[in-house]
């Protein structure tokens, strides 16, 4: 009998050109950055959608987690509405996969902390930034369902 793959979630912080993308491990308890899908520009994402769906295939993903941009007065800004157009993109797309929308505030704020203290410079953290966010909106949701069971 051949062993099945547990099932795993990925984490995305979705900008105006780049999408942070992060993965959980096969225990859905750490988050890890994994990469950052570049846009040429916003409303281009066709490229973007592709290398998802490679993603989800080759991880065995069965629920994304997307950073989703409130205001800090939990209001819902111009960025927050372009964060659910593009979860309705995702649904239609990748039909057997559950689209998870999590607050995301402050988790630049908090990878770029993080970074500084590892020594990283501004330029280093520049490079990673996207990716350590959506590890960020990523394992806030791993904690949340983890302590909630």
């Amino acid at each position: 009998m051949k062993d099945v793959e547990p099932t795993r979630f990925l984490g995305l912080d979705f900008g105006e050109k780049t999408i942070g993308v992060a993965v959980s491990c096969s225990l859905n308890l750490i988050a890890t950055p994994l990469e950052i899908i570049r846009r040429e520009n916003e409303v281009s994402i066709k490229k973007s959608i592709k290398r998802l769906e490679e993603l989800i295939k080759e991880l065995n993903i069965n629920t994304i987690i997307l950073g989703y941009p409130k205001n800090m007065n939990n209001s819902e800004g111009p960025r927050a509405l372009k964060t659910v157009e593009f979860k309705e993109r995702l649904l239609r797309n990748f039909k057997r996969i559950n689209v998870i929308l999590w607050d995301e505030r402050l988790s630049t704020v908090v990878a770029h902390n993080n970074m500084k203290l590892m020594g990283l410079d501004n330029i280093e953290r520049q490079k990673i930034v996207d990716k350590v966010a959506a590890s960020i909106i990523l394992q806030s949701y791993l904690d949340y369902i983890n302590n909630k069971q």
